[in-house]
């Protein structure tokens, strides 16, 4: 299996869950109960997030591409950027990567489509919401995608901002946002949802009580570079 590199501390807590899946996921994979050699590289979260909120793309990529390199010269041949907001420059930063990457954009629209699903809600950051990577992505594969009501990213990004993030895990912000689910359900006629935040896993795990599948596009990344790692 091919060392794993990951972009991590993007959240924190969601950094952990990443690590827990792989080391499950390959000891599901390898007879041999082998694990995988895994690198971390823990970056600020809020650096990247300022950047992103002031649109500066170009200082993203390059502090992504400046902290991908330390993974590489620590031995890492495939890599991954364990969050979805800063795939709003994937492109460019694999485009630049020493080193092959993943992209949970792609995986989460092979998935959809692997399960017959038409349309997607989309919860995430207001960066990821209301970015272009992820409707771009699925508009080329004849999929549909939908985002919350703009009050309703609001909240969303509040909650993730300064619950999620930081490892806090509200019942009464899950309820809202499986309400916030069920109305895109009825009204949007979404056929699943997208949890387009890697934290948000960690707090909507029952989407029985919406009636749609969610997508947790944690574990969606992991396989899909576990099968990278593997192949």
């Amino acid at each position: 299996m091919k060392t794993i590199g990951i972009i991590g501390g993007i959240g924190p807590e969601s950094t952990i869950d990443y690590y827990r899946r792989l080391l499950a996921g390959a000891k599901k994979r390898c007879q041999d109960g082998d694990a995988p050699a895994i690198i971390i590289n823990s970056i600020d979260v809020r650096k990247l997030l300022r950047l992103i909120a002031t649109n500066q793309v170009n200082v993203v990529a390059d502090y992504l591409i400046t902290e991908i390199d330390r993974l590489a010269r620590a031995g890492a041949q495939c890599g991954m950027l364990a969050a979805n907001t800063p795939h709003v420059v994937f492109d460019e930063v694999s485009r630049r990567s020493p080193v092959p990457l993943v992209s949970i954009v792609t995986a989460t629209c092979v998935e959809a489509k692997s399960r017959g699903l038409k349309k997607l809600g989309l919860f995430g950051t207001k960066f990821t919401m209301q970015g272009r990577f992820y409707a771009d992505a699925f508009s080329s594969q004849g999929l549909g995608l939908a985002v919350p009501l703009a009050e309703e990213q609001d909240y969303i990004h509040d909650k993730y901002m300064n619950e999620l993030i930081p490892g806090k895990y509200v019942p009464e912000t899950r309820d809202r946002m499986l309400a916030i689910a069920a109305r895109m359900r009825e009204k949007d006629g979404i056929h699943g949802l997208i949890l387009g935040g890697t934290e948000l896993p960690l707090l909507l795990n029952d989407s029985a009580l919406v009636g749609i599948p969610f997508l947790d596009t944690t574990q969606i990344h992991v396989d899909a570079v576990l099968k990278a790692a593997l192949g």
